[in-house]
């Protein structure tokens, strides 16, 4: 395996990421998450990062990954993903550390929105001590792979007791020039009701925050949950690349 290259694990501006994360418009993407359960922040990573980014996967296994994943063999679709190992590169973990500081607070008045009882430390470090403390010691942030024909079917992030409710998905590619299909897409399961679907539009660099699993709605009748699932239609052409940013740990 041919050597890591340094430069491709860290952005120059990796120190900034609570400053680039404080400059998006957070008052619309708080708003989009309770009314529809997920926000795009766009323009989150420049092109030149999410080459660098996308680039790390031909890195197969250690020390940058734990482990590979190729969908087919599990029912999960088509195309195949790795995650990355502890440490994470820098703008990972940058970017997992400052956008959950905006998202705990979402993530708090959801639970309490639900009557569920367990509420979120405000830095991200003490409830990845939490997850660890119960043996969810395996990092969960992810880069994804899709060739032509690839897809991954609609699904939850849930990887042990301690689930932080709101995820972030990063895509790495130019729809339209890298690739052509591969749109993401998101169902929410309403109760007594068909389920909703909705595609996603999104640019490289562009981020969508959204339910890990389920949200409140308020209706007629007080507050109830909505069940979401996020997947990827299949790529027509190209090549996608996505880093996927889940805030708990897996058992």
């Amino acid at each position: 395996m041919s050597a890591l290259p340094s430069t491709t694990l860290s952005s120059p501006s990796s120190s900034s990421w609570p400053d680039r994360t404080a400059a998006l418009d957070w008052a619309q993407a708080t708003d989009d998450l309770h009314t529809q359960g997920h926000a795009v922040l766009p323009q989150l990573l420049s092109a030149v990062e999410c080459t660098a980014l996308a680039g790390l996967y031909r890195h197969a296994g250690p020390p940058l990954f734990r482990n590979r994943v190729v969908m087919q063999r599990h029912g999960f679709g088509l195309g195949e993903y790795q995650y990355f190992s502890y440490p994470l590169p820098e703008v990972v973990a940058g970017l997992r550390d400052a956008l959950y500081a905006h998202l705990q607070p979402i993530a708090n008045q959801w639970n309490a929105a639900i009557g569920m009882d367990v509420r979120y430390p405000a830095q991200h470090a003490d409830f990845i001590a939490r997850c660890h403390a119960a043996g969810q010691l395996r990092p969960t942030p992810l880069l994804l792979q899709y060739a032509p024909g690839d897809y991954n079917c609609l699904h939850q992030d849930l990887y042990g007791e301690h689930v932080f409710p709101l995820q972030v998905a990063i895509l790495l590619s130019e729809p339209g020039s890298d690739f052509t299909g591969g749109e993401f897409v998101l169902t929410e399961q309403r109760p007594r009701m068909q389920s909703r679907a909705e595609v996603v539009p999104l640019r490289r660099g562009d981020a969508v925050a959204f339910a890990v699993h389920h949200r409140p709605v308020q209706g007629t009748r007080g507050t109830y949950r909505v069940n979401l699932r996020h997947g990827v239609s299949r790529v027509r052409s190209g090549q996608r690349h996505t880093v996927g940013i889940i805030f708990h740990d897996a058992q």
